[in-house]
């Protein structure tokens, strides 16, 4: 187990001053620094902005079933169309489901804001003619009698290669005209001019299907942002004028002009919009890849002649976070039952020496944002409720023996299993704080409001390297996102490990 954490040291550069923004209006080519608030753009989806906390899917689904749905039916119509016994009718639909396999890897599937299916034409007729070699082998293998003559065999591909192309070009008709009537909310990311120029591409190119509302500026090189032009178009500067941005004005797309590793406030913007359930972009208005000679990956995309790629994120696998919840909640309550005599004798200890009121209760903020009630044996005297907004109370002249020996040996901190148990926490997560803190450093360490995408945890990645009691913020947020990043349940078993280990090692410090 591990104390909970305690800042402050502010090691790292911090935002700048406070939330603010301006009304979004239809927003033309140009920006400007604006002083009011936020509002949600006037329309049907007014009232459907998003919860702050909770990120949602994409609505429009980036018009992967037409596609799905344009390849399976090429697949079945040229096996029905071939003469004589080609397949069998019971081939068919896994010849379907083979075609998308393979369209999937070659990444025919990705989202792009410019498709075209005579674009893609070499990599369907190469795929296609994959698909029906293989099926002419496998049927020939099984009965000789259904062996395909090289003219049906040339056929079907040709047919196929037809069929799917003008399957495909319906659909991103179908997409094109959709995006024009109800495009979706944008922010673009990114410094200076480079910004702008994509903004204006996008509000003069409705086909694209989003619609900018503002631009989120980030540093240049050197560390400053870029100063705009006079115009209508908001900039966003601070990270809570980004998240109440998103929220309001219900975003569903965020391109960005740079890549998310060139500083550390675009890296916590990605962040921010994945975690909002966003799709992400990358456009290079600077020429770079065309500059430097860089092959951009296949099918390659452009919006207005910039090239653009999606950002995708790392996949979410719920499966395995079922299987954290349900682990988390075996272990925990194993846990109560073991430790149901070190805790009875811990609440005694408690109640005789400090009096009535062996829990102490306090409010944190958990997955998402939510707030939830902290339980943990009390350290201090009855007399004193320790405050939201104390950040230690080590070294208080009120804590009892009985209150430092449990808060050296983290056995205060037992009572949260049942917190796990209940479901508020994790065994493993980032340790929760205060909501007071919770803001504090979210406006100061651009990184530490991404900490609540995973639950929040009695111990992590960052306590068993040391990061508790009086260490730096900055410290404790990237270890934090770095587990979040990278997680695995191994990672988890191993920081359960590390933390059994040192279980009753007494601890100086704690909050």
């Amino acid at each position: 187990m591990t104390m909970d954490s305690a800042p402050a040291r502010h090691t790292g550069q911090g935002g700048t001053g406070p939330a603010g923004g301006s009304a979004f209006a239809p927003p033309p080519p140009v920006a400007r620094r604006s002083t009011t608030a936020i509002h949600p753009p006037r329309g049907p989806r007014t009232g459907q902005a998003r919860a702050a906390a909770r990120p949602q899917r994409i609505r429009r689904g980036d018009g992967v079933l037409p596609l799905l749905a344009a390849d399976a039916l090429a697949a079945v119509l040229t096996a029905t169309a071939l003469p004589g016994p080609a397949l069998p009718a019971a081939a068919v639909l896994p010849a379907a489901a083979v075609l998308a396999a393979l369209h999937a890897q070659a990444g025919l599937y990705r989202p792009r804001l410019a498709p075209s299916a005579l674009r893609d034409l070499p990599a369907l007729a190469g795929r296609s003619a994959a698909l029906w070699c293989a099926a002419a082998a496998v049927a020939a293998a099984v009965d000789p009698h259904r062996a395909l003559a090289w003219s049906a065999l040339l056929t079907a591909v040709c047919l196929q290669t037809v069929l799917v192309c003008a399957g495909r070009g319906f659909a991103h008709q179908l997409r094109r005209r959709t995006a024009r009537r109800r495009p979706d909310s944008a922010l673009v990311v990114g410094p200076g001019a480079g910004a702008a120029a994509v903004a204006a591409a996008l509000h003069g190119r409705p086909e694209y299907g989003l619609r900018p509302v503002g631009l989120a500026d980030t540093p240049a090189g050197d560390g400053e942002p870029q100063p705009v032009r006079p115009g209508a178009l908001p900039v966003l500067v601070t990270h809570e004028d980004v998240r109440r941005a998103v929220i309001q004005n219900s975003v569903r797309h965020a391109v960005f002009t740079r890549p998310a590793e060139a500083d550390e406030r675009t890296a916590s913007l990605v962040r921010l919009f994945h975690d909002h359930g966003c799709r992400l972009w990358l456009a290079d208005p600077a020429g770079t890849a065309k500059i430097t000679g860089m092959r951009l990956p296949h099918p390659a995309d452009q919006l207005w002649g910039y090239a653009v790629q999606p950002l995708l994120p790392r996949p979410s696998r719920p499966l395995e976070r079922w299987v954290k919840r349900g682990i988390d909640g075996l272990l925990a309550a194993l846990a109560l039952v073991a430790a149901a005599p070190v805790m009875a004798v811990c609440a005694v200890a408690v109640r005789v020496w400090d009096g009535p009121g062996v829990i102490f209760r306090q409010e944190r903020v958990g997955l998402y944002g939510r707030p939830f009630t902290l339980l943990k044996f009390r350290t201090l005297r009855a007399d004193e409720h320790e405050a939201a907004t104390r950040w230690t109370v080590a070294g208080d002249r009120r804590m009892s023996p009985v209150g430092s020996f449990l808060r050296k040996s983290s056995l205060d901190e037992l009572p949260q299993l049942w917190n796990v148990v209940r479901g508020d926490m994790s065994l493993v997560g980032p340790r929760p704080e205060r909501p007071f803190f919770v803001a504090k450093f979210s406006s100061i360490h651009p990184g530490y409001e991404a900490r609540h995408r995973m639950p929040v945890g009695i111990t992590g990645l960052a306590q068993i390297n040391g990061l508790r009691g009086d260490t730096s913020i900055e410290d404790r947020a990237r270890f934090d996102n770095h587990y979040i990043d990278t997680w695995s349940l191994w990672q988890d078993l191993w920081i359960l490990a590390r933390t059994a280990a040192s279980f009753f090692r007494f601890r100086l410090g704690g909050s």
